[in-house]
């Protein structure tokens, strides 16, 4: 799927940029030596591969290195609760998620991709330079609690706004890099006259999504790692290091670069109709199908009847709307058929995307599973110990085995059973994903359950940095649920909305996945928010209590398995509501030789 986004982004590019080739080198022809010269810079090429995934990777090193222990920091350091760090965490996670919309919108349409990658990484390194000085710089964070017994003083607006702002940075900068990366380095090999074009792309799709899976898993190890043994100061400085050189790296190539310029954002045309079918409100319906405005040679000359009130914004209320060329003569005023239906395509899909949210409010559950990881026995051996921190490597690595599994084992061991290709659908896996996560959840609860009910029988109650007798392995299995309920449900999702969306809208496609998460991660902040205050009060302690013996963490995980229990009936409700998707009508039509309704071939 993504190598079909990514060809389709690139392919006008690279033809104007052939096109701007043949103009020079015929301009130039009087020249004997202006061939050689224009020859001999050709631009893109395997050659920028290397410093386009440097870029990429390096700043997920960093990025994703420091949220593990990041609660242990808000904590100790800054002394917050559990629930203010993790939503701050969550506000973090948020902006992160929805910042490379942002991006992606200003790389389209104003600045283009190799400016607004340049800048991200530019902000991501000031944002973990700031981190960084807040480990460095005394002042910068509350002093130490006196032991004279006085009380600890609190974070002030500064040192809070200081620390924020670091946050703030670095999402602002993964806004601009993340977005832009893949689609930027695509166009520097897609080339419709080299034969071996669609093999170099999966190449470097191949190496792209490679590096950043070994990405993930460094900074889960090795920056975790430094981070517990040689502390905050080394533990932020190496990140803020590796962001240096992210950055460099990209603008070292610079000249190398096919940098394709900004054009009009799909985004806009979506706002062009609401803004024109609320302004046409009051407009009757054509009564002839001729009345309705569409781009020449296109499949469609007349609107769905779905969502009809939308109709009113490809109405032509009078010839002189259109020019000659039969564009419109302002967009606001008039839209065509195809950005209406456009529009209702991803209206459709929203009731679906939205079943995806509960299970992103689950995988962002960071902070309880650091703190059970931290209270337990985290020894392989005796000498080997894995961080708190690094345990959530075992999701990716849950992930990436089921995928390879579930491609190369399982689905051809179905069909060679049952005689014939044998694949589960988008909705199908979506709704699988759902029931893994609510399964996740309520072997967390079931195993925090059993550690709590340790701590307490080994005098631990009132001492949340005792170690119980009890491995932290049995950890693993929540963390492979959740990994194996993220490869069906955020996979089948990207698919669902890239077979369902038309072509034309590849890049909003790409987005919905993210947009999920960072709604998610707001969500996540209210349910945490609204449980700690409604458990806690006189003489109770709330369930999710920064002392987590005290605590009950295994009512949290068990509310979010019932939330997600829920969730899972709703997505059956939305699903059969939905009705079947393309792949499904395709097969059909290809094996009953019918055609595909009219209502649907927009969504193809």
């Amino acid at each position: 799927m993504a190598e079909k986004e990514m060809m389709e982004l690139s392919s006008d590019h690279m033809t104007k940029t052939e096109e701007d080739d043949h103009h020079q080198i015929s301009s130039s022809s009087f020249s004997p030596m202006a061939v050689p010269r224009i020859m001999t810079r050709s631009k893109g090429g395997l050659i920028t591969m290397p410093f386009i995934i440097a870029n990429e990777s390096l700043e997920k090193v960093a990025s994703y290195g420091l949220l593990p222990n990041m609660t242990f920091y808000l904590m100790k350091d800054y002394r917050m609760g559990v629930t203010a760090a993790q939503n701050l965490l969550f506000y973090w996670s948020s902006a992160t998620n929805f910042l490379p919309l942002v991006g992606a919108f200003i790389a389209d349409s104003y600045l283009g991709r190799f400016l607004v990658i340049g800048f991200g990484s530019i902000f991501s390194f000031l944002g973990a330079v700031l981190l960084w000085l807040t480990a460095m710089i005394p002042k910068a964070r509350p002093s130490a609690c006196d032991l004279s017994g006085q009380a600890c003083k609190s974070t002030t607006p500064a040192q809070y706004t200081l620390l924020v702002s670091s946050f703030m940075l670095m999402s602002i900068g993964a806004g601009g890099v993340r977005p832009c990366s893949l689609a930027f380095g695509a166009n520097q090999f897609d080339k419709p006259d080299n034969p071996n074009n669609k093999r170099v792309l999966e190449t470097f799709f191949n190496w792209y999504y490679a590096s950043a899976m070994i990405s993930v898993l460094i900074a889960m190890t090795g920056i975790v790692y430094l981070q517990d043994h040689m502390g905050w100061k080394v533990g932020f400085g190496v990140p803020a290091i590796i962001m240096f050189f992210s950055g460099l790296l990209f603008f070292l190539a610079s000249p190398l670069y096919i940098k394709q310029k900004p054009s009009k954002n799909l985004f806009t045309g979506l706002a062009q109709v609401i803004v024109v079918a609320y302004k046409n409100r009051k407009v009757a319906y054509p009564s002839e199908n001729s009345g309705y405005h569409h781009n020449k040679g296109s499949e469609f000359s007349v609107p769905t009847n779905k969502l009809r009130f939308l109709n009113k914004a490809c109405i032509i209320k009078c010839p002189e709307d259109v020019k000659q060329d039969g564009v419109a003569v302002d967009p606001w005023n008039l839209c065509t058929v195809e950005q209406v239906e456009d529009l209702k395509s991803l209206i459709r899909v929203m009731p679906l995307w939205s079943t995806g949210i509960m299970i992103s409010i689950n995988l962002s559950q960071s902070s309880f599973p650091l703190l059970q990881a931290n209270s337990m026995n985290r020894h392989i051996t005796k000498s080997i110990e894995i961080p708190a921190g690094s345990f959530g490597m075992f999701t990716i690595i849950a992930l990436t085995i089921w995928l390879v599994l579930y491609d190369r084992a399982i689905l051809p061991l179905a069909s060679r059973i049952r005689g014939k290709p044998v694949r589960l659908g988008t909705k199908e896996r979506m709704g699988i994903g759902i029931f893994f996560s609510c399964m996740g959840m309520l072997i967390s609860g079931i195993i925090e359950h059993i550690r709590r009910g340790k701590a307490i029988e080994q005098g631990l109650l009132n001492n949340p940095e005792g170690v119980v007798t009890m491995s932290a392995m049995w950890l693993v299995p929540q963390h492979c649920l959740n990994g194996i309920a993220e490869a069906f449900n955020a996979i089948g999702q990207t698919e669902f909305y890239y077979s369902e969306l038309p072509k034309s809208m590849s890049s909003i496609a790409a987005a919905m996945f993210g947009l999920g998460m960072a709604v998610a991660n707001l969500l996540a902040s209210v349910i945490l928010s609204n449980v700690d205050n409604l458990t806690k009060g006189e003489g109770k302690e709330s369930w999710v209590s920064s002392n987590i013996n005290r605590g009950r963490y295994e009512n949290y995980y068990w509310l979010l398995a019932i939330m997600t229990g829920f969730n899972l009936l709703y997505f059956m409700v939305c699903s059969w509501a939905y009705g079947p998707c393309v792949e499904n009508m395709s097969k059909k039509m290809v094996e009953g030789g019918a055609d595909l309704p009219q209502e649907n071939v927009s969504s193809s």
